[in-house]
């Protein structure tokens, strides 16, 4: 099944020069391998393909999370905002607190920002470290 294979975040620009200044200029990423019409950016636990697409950025939703721990959260949320990325923020059900383009969700914190083609990306403390 599907289950035993790795998997990994796909997501469509619509100029490569551009995405790759956002990837690895603005955000630090590092290419992990050039494939036909695209790149592969390492994480921790995988990584995530870059590619050319007529489709780019119609997907409204999170592309992709990056789960920080707790105590990294604050700086790498200083980190982007100091290479020029703007934090989104929008209206979500339940009791949560925005400060600043930071959410607050009980013990759980998010940013969201936009890549230049609008592929929404996020960073938030880690599930394991929220729940104490």
């Amino acid at each position: 099944m599907l289950s035993d294979h790795a998997s990994m975040p796909v997501l469509a620009v619509t100029d490569m020069e551009r995405a790759r200044a956002f990837y690895e200029g603005t955000l630090g990423f590092t290419s992990a391998g050039e494939v036909p019409d695209g790149v592969v950016y390492g994480t921790s636990n995988g990584g995530f393909l870059v590619y050319p697409s007529a489709y780019a950025g119609t997907n409204r939703a999170t592309a992709i999370s990056f789960q920080l721990p707790t105590d990294a959260f604050d700086a790498e949320v200083d980190a982007l905002r100091a290479a020029g990325v703007e934090l989104q923020t929008f209206d979500l059900p339940g009791d949560v607190t925005w400060t600043d383009g930071v959410l607050s969700d009980g013990d759980m914190r998010a940013a969201w920002f936009a890549d230049p083609d609008g592929n929404v990306l996020n960073v938030e403390t880690h599930p394991a470290d929220a729940a104490g």
